[in-house]
């Protein structure tokens, strides 16, 4: 019976996740003109080229992040920075991807979540999420507890960065519905 209801489980936390996928890919694609933000057949504005970085300082903005307010997110060095509107970063932290890396681009945050289940299995809370790939979310979270980093195995498709929890609360805190992740090599 328990294998029964594990499966059932397993199941509606599929079908859930994939729901809020596409509600914020559908978010995203429907956010105003008016608010300055590209609709949805903009281009990634961001170079396939590594970006320029500081060969003595790894926690310094690459060159060729963008200006303003955002998250930068680096693929290659699984690292992010979280830059105020001035252009100052705020923060620098290692993250631990998923399985899944979004493509290089510009995004916005469309959903957040306190606390769930990521695609893992693991119990996570501060969840940003900013973009979907293959109908899988991609976002920021923190694991619970002693939580480990793939609780699923190896085969399971994640999209969850994870970050520790005193940099997930500091995600949490700056990275509000609507703030630009740009996500570069």
């Amino acid at each position: 019976m328990a294998g029964t209801s594990s499966g059932i489980v397993a199941g509606l936390t599929a079908v859930a996740l994939g729901a809020v996928g596409f509600l914020a890919y559908q978010a995203h694609a429907n956010v105003p003109a008016s608010l300055g933000r590209p609709g949805p057949n903009a281009s990634p504005s961001v170079s396939a080229a590594k970006a320029h970085r500081d060969r003595h300082d790894p926690t310094a903005l690459p060159g060729g992040s963008g200006t303003g307010e955002r998250v930068v997110y680096s693929v290659d060095d699984n690292r992010v920075w979280l830059v105020d509107p001035g252009n100052r970063v705020e923060r620098s932290f290692k993250v631990a991807p998923g399985t899944m890396d979004p493509p290089l681009g510009s995004y916005w945050v469309t959903s957040r979540s306190n606390a769930t289940t990521g695609t893992d299995g693991a119990p996570v809370e501060h969840v940003v999420r900013f973009t979907s790939v293959d109908g899988l979310a991609i976002g920021f979270s923190a694991a619970v507890g002693n939580a480990p980093d793939t609780a699923a195995g190896p085969n399971v498709r994640t999209g969850g960065i994870r970050e520790t929890r005193a940099d997930g609360e500091a995600m949490w805190e700056f990275a509000t519905i609507g703030v630009k992740v740009v996500v570069i090599r």
